[in-house]
């Protein structure tokens, strides 16, 4: 809790702030959590800058109540702080307090998750940090920001990546949901996240059905599993097969798949190396690779080669399926 020196400052900077003066209050604030990091006073600087971003970003200002708080970040990882309860409290306060669509939100996310990441136990991140960031993003419609949060996230975060992957759909054609469902599906099996994968598919195929009427749908049983399936989407029936491959660990079922759909794999366009990296990573398929090896041996050492860019879908680029018999 901060002090009675501290809380007399920030209140005397509140004033200013709520009369206008805003860059004062931000150069003093700055001025003074520097001196409490000169003297390697921790605490001082976290709870200063703390109160100072709030006031700040509660004023509406974006930018500079964003600048006290990555200053916040560089403070912490200098007093050697832990990602304890108080330090993610404080954090997600301050983010939350961002105002919509602030641009300096997404550099103090990406501070947050670096800081995380180097001094806890998760090196992608703190997957509550992840969660409520992605939660965040996807409220505000950035599905790009929040689908590299959510799939790090933690158990809920596959309900809310689906959410925004359906919200976004739902602005497009009615044959595409195949696309958006792979972005809620995709990343959480190429990090080895095969509950959330399901997860993310259940919901996103629930909100479907319930929410698009046009699209017909059978419930197909069997004593090992049951599937939806939609006689019109043989992507959408792909992406639920594939996830019953990687769960029953069958090769045999995936070669299956990947040849019986290929056409439709190809006309996408863009899902090859998410599934030759699940082909690899769940069934041993090796990733075919050119090059030259000498030059793919130095690129790796040097940090500058080695993959294909994640892929990213278009948005309404395949063209409608005619009616066929269930895939």
């Amino acid at each position: 809790m901060a002090t009675a020196k501290i809380q007399k400052t920030i209140a005397r900077q509140q004033e200013k702030i709520s009369e206008g003066q805003f860059y004062e209050a931000h150069q003093q604030l700055r001025v003074i959590a520097s001196r409490y990091v000169k003297s390697e006073n921790w605490d001082a600087a976290i709870d200063l800058l703390y109160g100072g971003a709030l006031a700040l970003l509660k004023a509406g200002q974006g930018g500079s109540g964003g600048d006290l708080g990555i200053f916040l970040l560089d403070v912490l990882g200098k007093g050697g702080k832990e990602v304890g309860v108080e330090e993610k409290s404080k954090l997600l306060t301050i983010l939350r307090a961002f105002p919509r669509r602030e641009p300096t939100k997404k550099r103090f996310v990406t501070e947050m998750i670096n800081w995380s990441g180097r001094v806890g136990e998760h090196p992608l991140g703190d997957p509550e940090l992840h969660h409520v960031a992605g939660s965040i993003f996807a409220e505000e419609c950035e599905p790009y920001e929040a689908e590299r949060h959510l799939a790090l996230g933690t158990k809920d975060s596959p309900e809310q990546l689906a959410k925004c992957e359906y919200e976004w759909y739902t602005q497009d054609d009615s044959h595409t949901a195949a696309l958006y469902a792979a972005r809620a599906i995709f990343p959480y099996l190429l990090v080895g996240n095969l509950r959330s994968a399901n997860k993310a598919h259940l919901i996103f195929t629930s909100r479907l059905n319930n929410g698009n009427k046009s699209v017909s749908v059978q419930e197909v049983s069997s004593k090992s599993s049951d599937m939806r399936v939609y006689p019109v989407l043989p992507l959408l029936n792909f992406l639920g097969l594939l996830l019953l491959a990687v769960q029953r660990g069958s090769s045999d079922l995936y070669k299956q798949l990947a040849k019986h759909y290929a056409p439709h794999v190809k006309e996408v366009g863009v899902w090859d190396d998410a599934l030759n990296q699940i082909g690899e990573m769940y069934f041993g398929i090796r990733i075919p690779r050119q090059g030259n090896p000498l030059f793919d041996m130095m690129g790796s050492m040097m940090g500058f080669g080695g993959g294909s860019p994640k892929p990213k879908p278009k948005k309404a680029e395949v063209a409608p399926p005619p009616p066929a018999d269930v895939d």
